[in-house]
């Protein structure tokens, strides 16, 4: 595959991904980011007022449980959306 077809469906996949992002703050709901930089169990879900949580997910059974972590603050939650082509 040339570079330039890598460029272009790396361009697509990151259009699908901000569509996606974008309907679900439109149902105010939260966009799950999933990170190989973070440890295993945790995520990183944006919410449409711009706040980014670290959450741990845990699964009990057939359900999940989720805990806060951390927030991350303005220029944390930004460097997390610029590394994931959110921005």
């Amino acid at each position: 595959m040339s570079d330039l077809e890598l460029e272009t469906k790396h361009e697509k996949y990151l259009i699908t991904i901000r569509n996606l992002r974008a309907n679900n703050f439109s149902k105010d709901l939260p966009f799950l980011i999933l990170s190989e930089s973070l440890p295993e169990g945790q995520v990183y879900k944006e919410f449409a007022d711009g706040r980014i949580e670290i959450q741990e997910v845990v699964s009990a059974g057939k359900k999940f449980r989720t805990r806060v972590i951390k927030v991350l603050k303005g220029l944390q939650a930004d460097s997390v959306r610029k590394t994931y082509g959110l921005l």
